[in-house]
């Protein structure tokens, strides 16, 4: 934890109260090992560790996007000691989903039926992989209105059906999983120190899957799992997004929020292996404040920051009053960056 002391030189002061009152996760129950990947796409063993630094991720097999979100939004309930009738409003915050309308947080909400007379609003935010930390800037907006208490932010992905095998080191990286986060009003100092967001749209084609919408809607053009499947130019994309990234962590971090290395907890979009190797260089080479789930999970888009935040939260890595840097990159080309300070009272 940041001594008080150098919080009030760096004047890291609130700028939006919030506390994080409940968290819940769901990750589908089949797990897959890199080598059961290694040997169905011929690949050399130990390969996709080394390559792409995952040893397993958790596949949706039965489960839906609604299913997992539901199950994650449930134990986060449970944690704050909620029912559904106390939220006030719900924000999806997702890439995938299980219909195109409607829209992914109405088909949570539509999961409990003792929601089904309640009113309370449901919005969905798509930034992509950074997505969770739009939609808790929005949330954290919200709050201040005074016109709601207690906002529930699920991320739930399956990213496994949108792959395609001959592409080893897209297929290799993803994992499925859902993640939900329950943010209430407080008095505490606690909440948003500072939020930023920056797109650079020179890269926006770095990664797509261009099948499946009006420019290759599936009544024109049949399945080709090139044409539908996730594509990403990874190198491409890092050499474009790292002097970006560069210029946007020294002005995220001034003197009015310090510096990253002296953030309790950073966690990061676990977006590959190459990204943490960038991330934790232009951390000047700490590494023991950076939460790195990537082994056990792969890249989970928009679900991986929050999976790792109630991670942090459940294991006591994040404790009160500790500052933590939310950060990620998304296809577009977009960076997004919250540092707040947490509580739960």
């Amino acid at each position: 934890m940041i001594p008080l002391q150098n919080l009030e030189e760096s004047e890291m002061s609130i700028r939006r109260a919030f506390s994080i009152v409940g968290v819940g996760k769901y990750l589908p129950k089949r797990i897959v090992k890199s080598s059961e990947i290694e040997r169905k796409l011929g690949l050399p063993k130990g390969f996709i560790h080394k390559n792409i630094g995952v040893e397993s991720r958790h596949v949706a097999k039965d489960e839906t996007n609604t299913f997992m979100g539901e199950q994650a939004l449930r134990k986060a309930l449970q944690d704050a000691k909620l029912q559904i009738s106390d939220i006030d409003f719900l924000i999806g915050a997702s890439a995938t989903f299980d219909y195109i309308i409607p829209n992914r947080s109405c088909m949570i909400k539509s999961a409990f039926e003792e929601a089904e007379e309640l009113g309370f609003p449901c919005i969905d935010m798509n930034a992509v992989c950074t997505s969770f930390i739009s939609a808790m800037d929005y949330a954290a907006m919200l709050l201040e209105t005074n016109e709601y208490k207690n906002i529930a932010i699920v991320s739930s992905e399956i990213s496994s059906k949108g792959l395609n095998p001959s592409d080893a080191k897209t297929y290799g990286l993803f994992g499925d999983g859902a993640a939900a986060i329950i943010l209430s009003k407080t008095d505490e100092e606690t909440g948003l120190i500072k939020q930023e967001s920056k797109t650079y749209v020179k890269a926006v084609k770095y990664t797509i899957i261009e099948g499946g919408g009006n420019m290759n809607h599936t009544r024109d053009v049949p399945y080709d799992p090139a044409l539908y499947s996730f594509k990403m130019e990874g190198r491409k994309l890092l050499s474009h997004v790292k002097p970006h990234l560069t210029e946007y962590l020294s002005l995220f971090f001034q003197k009015s929020t310090g510096s990253m290395q002296e953030v309790d907890l950073i966690i990061p979009h676990q977006a590959s292996k190459l990204g943490f190797k960038m991330l934790t260089m232009l951390n000047q080479g700490k590494e023991d404040n950076i939460v790195n789930e990537l082994e056990n999970h792969g890249n989970c888009i928009a679900a991986s920051i929050p999976l790792a935040l109630v991670s942090s939260i459940q294991n006591g890595r994040l404790k009160e009053g500790d500052s933590c840097f939310l950060v990620g990159t998304a296809a577009g080309v977009t960076i997004s960056g919250m540092l707040f300070r947490y509580g739960r009272k």
